[in-house]
């Protein structure tokens, strides 16, 4: 009887989560909010063909530089080697406990680590290392190493990972393969599935004293490939491991089919695009309509040896747009940002650049159900925000905010008078075609840019403001400078893209946190700092159902609307992408877009 009471409380907790009380069964995966989809059994994930064969070879192409191997120090934060640890091309040679599956909101289930075990309020964690997980030299991964890279990279690591046990009070190795976390009460319900995407490196072959150095030197891996060629700067080469060790778990099966990858550097898009045609490279995703409507006209897409695709994805928009950096003194206003914001043309904009193919972006969650956008605050968010009465306008509260919209003419004198009562309510005045502050000086700023379609965008925002006599600058700089300048917030303005997802957390932290303000080398480019906005974030990370989870991230949209930090620009539905016609892919698109590890060589089918 008693053996029967605990058959039925195991399949009750396995149903519908971890009841009070129950902590120590172990669990395949775990959910931000609800269950995972997929079963104990899985055989593979729904965007994978398993039976994708093996071989050929993937070339990437990119814009930028690289000058490191280790993707999680500061020095190289920006300018590691892709495919290192990299969300877009796989991450190749380091792994995670866990990893994210790209058709649910934010679930991971087991990679290094086989099994977990929680409670219901998580208050702890403890991973089960798979017996079976090897590092390339053929050493098995143990609970030591886990430990050993949690310690390290708090030590010597960067953003986010040096800060991974912040809200741990003790990590401890309860077996040769198992670690247990244990979190303090400030801790949200999204830290253990932050912990399970943190990555694992070897305490036997990784030099602690060497770690926070430039290396160029193939690490010690546990990943489906190795390095098999580095020129720095220039192009780097992956080779797949035939003695993988995950090859045949369900997490990995259909992935990672290609013998070599390689990822090629460019200066620029020009000649990036260029050797794209010029078959140097095998995949070229097109973030602008117009190109994808004139330029893919050439004779490697008439003669079908290139593949045009489009393909629909299900998450939030996200954010794009002008950065005001709030560090610097004029920019702490909000009725100046609110002013600037307005007086950026979209619609003019679109009409005259983009043959009207974007929508206007007005949300940070745009065109999904986490948005506020049209939205009225029910009773949840207002209890929320409660504590913050001048934190959301009431447009934005009622749901009747929206963006400025101009008749397209580029000199639309009504919004133009708005934002100068605006700008004078702030304390400006016009003086001789100049608008002057309070002190006499005139408003004055700069736009740093990365690129020629960044830089023709804010020309024809400099064409808006100079009608207020506002002078702003545009300054192009290479990509070296520009991560060496957005590690450090020195710039007036930036253009930046804050994507998003169904499942908004600690990633937040550390674009909007206060916490993240005056560190270097955060997402924080905006440099806000408000009580508010912490709070919201508060309430995401602590959220149990989603109804409240749902509150929450709309009640934090409310927020940085209101607060204008961000000149917002424009959106495109679905993603562009031209290929070799070679290539192939799971009929199935995840929820987050195609996904590249999951590609094969259709010529082997043949």
């Amino acid at each position: 009887m008693h053996h029967l009471y605990r058959l039925i409380v195991a399949s009750i907790f396995t149903v519908v989560g971890m009841s009070s009380g129950l902590a120590e069964m172990p669990m395949h995966a775990i959910a931000s909010h609800g269950e995972p989809a997929l079963p104990a059994d899985f055989t593979h994930l729904p965007y994978a063909n398993p039976q994708a064969p093996k071989g050929g070879k993937m070339a990437y192409g990119v814009v930028g530089t690289f000058d490191n191997l280790n993707p999680f120090i500061l020095k190289s934060m920006r300018t590691t080697a892709r495919g290192m640890w990299d969300t877009e091309y796989g991450r190749l040679t380091y792994e995670s406990l866990m990893q994210r599956s790209r058709d649910e909101a934010f679930t991971l289930y087991g990679l290094l680590a086989q099994s977990i075990k929680t409670d219901a309020e998580r208050s702890f964690i403890e991973f089960n290392i798979n017996p079976e997980a090897r590092w390339s030299d053929g050493v098995a991964v143990t609970a030591d190493d886990v430990i050993f890279t949690f310690e390290l990279l708090k030590e010597k690591g960067r953003p986010p990972f040096s800060n991974r046990l912040d809200h741990v009070k003790e990590m401890k190795k309860t077996g040769d393969l198992s670690v247990r976390f244990t979190f303090d009460a400030d801790a949200g319900r999204e830290i253990p599935l932050i912990l399970g995407l943190s990555p694992v490196l070897p305490k036997h072959a990784t030099a602690v004293d060497q770690f926070d150095k430039t290396t160029f030197t193939p690490p010690v891996t546990s990943g489906p490939y190795r390095i098999g060629s580095v020129k720095p700067g220039e192009k780097i080469t992956f080779i797949r491991r035939d003695d993988y060790w995950a090859k045949d778990l369900p997490i990995k099966r259909g992935m990672d089919n290609f013998d070599e990858i390689s990822v090629e550097y460019f200066l620029s898009a020009g000649p990036q695009f260029e050797a794209f045609k010029k078959g140097e490279f095998d995949v070229y995703p097109e973030g602008s309509p117009v190109s994808w409507k004139r330029a893919f006209n050439f004779p490697a897409v008439q003669d079908g040896s290139i593949t045009k695709a489009l393909f629909e994805k299900k998450t939030p928009a996200g954010m794009y747009g002008f950065v005001f950096n709030t560090r610097r003194e004029k920019f702490q206003d909000v009725r100046l940002r609110q002013a600037l914001a307005m007086l950026f043309d979209f619609e003019w904009v679109n009409r005259s650049l983009f043959d009207d193919a974007y929508e206007r972006t007005e949300s940070y969650f745009q065109n999904s159900f986490l948005s506020s956008i049209g939205v009225p605050a029910d009773d949840l968010e207002r209890k929320l925000l409660a504590d913050f009465p001048d934190s959301v306008s009431p447009a934005v509260m009622d749901g009747t905010y929206h963006a400025s919209k101009t008749d397209g003419s580029g000199r639309d004198r009504k919004v133009q008078r708005a934002a100068f009562l605006l700008l004078k309510d702030a304390g400006y005045i016009v003086k001789d075609g100049v608008l002057l502050d309070r002190s006499g000086q005139a408003l004055t700023f700069e736009v740093m840019t990365q690129n020629e379609g960044q830089e023709k965008i804010a020309l024809a925002y400099q064409r808006n403001l100079a009608a207020l006599g506002i002078d702003m600058s545009i300054r192009t700089v290479d990509d070296a400078q520009y991560q060496r300048r957005s590690n450090v917030y020195d710039y007036d303005l930036i253009i930046k893209r804050y994507t998003a997802s169904l499942s908004p957390g600690a990633e937040q932290l550390w674009r909007w946190g206060s916490q993240s303000r005056d560190v270097e080398g955060t997402f924080n480019y905006a440099g806000t700092a408000e009580p508010a906005i912490d709070a919201m974030i508060t309430a995401m990370l602590d959220a149990r159902s989603q109804e409240d989870f749902n509150a929450a991230v709309r009640a934090f949209d409310r927020v940085l609307i209101s607060g204008q930090y961000v000149v917002p620009l424009y959106y495109l539905p679905g993603q562009r992408v031209a290929y070799r016609s070679n290539l192939e892919h799971p009929d199935m698109t995840p929820i987050y877009g195609y996904d590249l590890p999951s590609w094969w060589d259709g010529s082997l089918n043949q």
